[in-house]
């Protein structure tokens, strides 16, 4: 059973917003710190945010401070990723990642981390 499972990718123009979802299938995730990365066609995987098993510290990359907000509902197993301001480098396949280690305004460890299959997130200009 695949223990993470993204949702919520499309295709929208600049400026837009999609909201991405990340499911966990055991009540370990929802206690856990989750991050959320993302890689474009011919580039490394890369940081994009990061949320706190309880949901009260967060940290984002430089790219998408102001424009995204993650945030986590534990009750539903849920950690979310709202994107706004869309813009088209921000086009890339999306994926969570839990548990990782993590540290206020640092880039979290995934030595550990389940990921999931990741979702297709375009961006028109």
């Amino acid at each position: 059973q695949v223990p993470l499972v993204e949702s919520g990718g499309g295709l929208v123009q600049a400026g837009g917003s999609l909201r991405l979802s990340c499911a966990a299938s055991t009540r370990t995730f929802s206690t856990a710190g989750t991050g959320w990365f993302r890689q474009a066609p011919g580039k490394e995987r890369e940081f994009v945010a990061a949320i706190d098993w309880s949901g009260t510290s967060t940290t984002y990359a430089d790219s998408v401070k102001g424009r995204f907000a993650i945030s986590r509902d534990n009750a539903k197993n849920r950690v979310y990723l709202q994107m706004n301001s869309l813009k088209p480098e921000d086009t890339a396949v999306y994926s969570c990642a839990a548990p990782i280690r993590y540290y206020s305004g640092t880039i979290p460890g995934t030595q550990n981390a389940y990921w999931g299959q990741g979702t297709q997130v375009t961006v028109s200009s």
